[in-house]
């Protein structure tokens, strides 16, 4: 990509840093990650009360315009936070019939380790397009726009095509009627609801504590974890497709979902939090999309409203691969149903460009059909395997992508660990289900 060289150094100091020195964009967790502990099959999480209140409030359908649509509608813990089903993207609103605008992204794993946004530039514009300029970092959604838990928890409360609360004032009325409503007040005060600001702020915070502190966020019972504590050994096929995945030459994918522990021995988070153009094809599934002249460009909208830098249009976030093998939908606009299909795309999208992308009206394939014509030139073809030009050989081949699949797989929590006498262990995450 023009922003930055994926050298080995810069893979370096990234993994450094996700090793625990990265702050984490979390309100109040802001202390270096600590090496993760597998959850424990049997454990149930201790909350602090705040934490107790977010985790009712999360779960809690009532607190929607449709009355049926909770936060964990979208993000379901049994789905690893990530959407329950292969929609393009969930449906919601007053009438559960109004469909997003973008895939539903996994909470599982980021929320704690998450940098705030950043994008420190040169300061002249031809050295912004040289390969040495650094690369938008952080924050949390699909466009990095929210550098706080509680900023993100408050998005889809108020989006008319999620949960669909008109204003802070709808949302805290329907707080006040619900079961909790007396814990709320003896956690916050008799008269917290007198200050809606403060009672809204209150109840923000509730959700961060409880995305925090519950450790089936981030649980590190796949496979891959026991692998790097040396309990469980992969296969030959998983450590080729490993191999695939490293390989800067070749699918070079750890270059932004880096694969390697932290300094301090935390385990990776597959993703380096980067942003990338990958020009993934437009999606008739989304009804937006009818609209020829709509183009969700990234950070530069249409849900960001801070960047001007057209150098940044189109570009998304490079989201953490653990659990990937268990989505059905993938890339910001659920464009790929299998994981087989995603890896396919990456890897013949400019071999094989008619594969992916439709002709135009002279019979040309409209390659990185999803951007406008100006804005094409954004799309990263600097960093393998996105180099390579039409009719050449794919980097990988379909037994290639067979095995970088089952490496992927490696990813997904629940592993069933078998001890000595062949006991099996740590095979569960902690309670997520909407009880305290």
């Amino acid at each position: 990509m023009r922003f930055t060289e994926r050298a080995s150094a810069h893979r370096l100091a990234l993994a450094a840093l996700m090793g625990g020195a990265l702050l984490a964009g979390a309100g109040a967790a802001r202390a270096a990650a600590p090496t993760p502990t597998p959850a424990s099959a049997d454990a149930r999480p201790v909350y602090s009360d705040a934490a107790a209140l977010g985790k009712l409030i999360f779960f809690d359908p009532a607190l929607s315009g449709s009355g049926k649509m909770s936060c964990a509608s979208c993000h379901s813990p049994e789905h690893a936070y990530g959407p329950p089903n292969g929609l393009a993207a969930q449906l919601g609103g007053a009438d559960l019939h109004r469909q997003g605008t973008r895939a539903v992204p996994s909470l599982r794993y980021v929320l704690n380790r998450t940098p705030i946004w950043t994008h420190a530039q040169a300061a002249s514009r031809s050295e912004r397009l040289s390969e040495t300029d650094n690369a938008p970092v952080g924050g949390f959604g699909w466009d990095g726009r929210f550098n706080y838990l509680h900023e993100q928890a408050s998005f889809p409360l108020f989006n008319p095509n999620e949960m669909a609360n008109k204003d802070p004032a709808a949302l805290l009325a329907k707080m006040q009627r619900a079961p909790y409503a007396a814990r709320f007040k003896d956690v916050f005060g008799q008269n917290i609801f007198a200050d809606p600001s403060k009672a809204f702020t209150q109840a923000m915070y509730s959700i961060e504590r409880f995305e925090l502190e519950d450790s089936s966020f981030h649980p590190y019972t796949s496979k891959f974890d026991y692998y790097l504590d040396e309990k469980v050994q992969l296969t030959v096929r998983e450590l080729h497709g490993k191999k695939l995945f490293d390989d800067p030459a070749g699918g070079n994918c750890a270059s932004c979902h880096i694969d390697q522990p932290g300094v301090n021995g935390a385990h990776p988070l597959f993703t380096d939090f980067n942003f990338q153009a990958l020009g993934v094809p437009r999606n008739p599934e989304l009804k937006v999309n009818a609209d020829p002249k709509y183009f969700d460009l990234g950070l530069c909208g249409p849900l960001r409203k801070d960047q001007s830098d057209k150098l940044n249009c189109g570009l998304f976030k490079s989201v953490s691969l653990r659990n990937t093998a268990t989505r059905h939908v993938f890339f910001h606009n659920g464009r790929f149903h299998m994981l087989k299909d995603a890896l396919r795309f990456y890897m013949q999208r400019d071999t094989n460009p008619d594969k992916w992308y439709p002709k135009d009206a002279q019979g040309k394939v409209d390659k990185f059909n999803d951007l406008p014509v100006a804005l094409r030139v954004n799309v990263d073809t600097t960093d393998e395997p996105l180099t390579r030009k039409a009719g050449e050989r794919p980097v990988w081949s379909e037994r290639d992508i067979d095995d970088v699949a089952a490496f992927l797989a490696t990813l997904t929590d629940g592993y069933e660990l078998k001890g000595k006498s062949g006991e099996v262990s740590g095979s569960k995450s902690s309670d997520s289900s909407g009880r305290p």
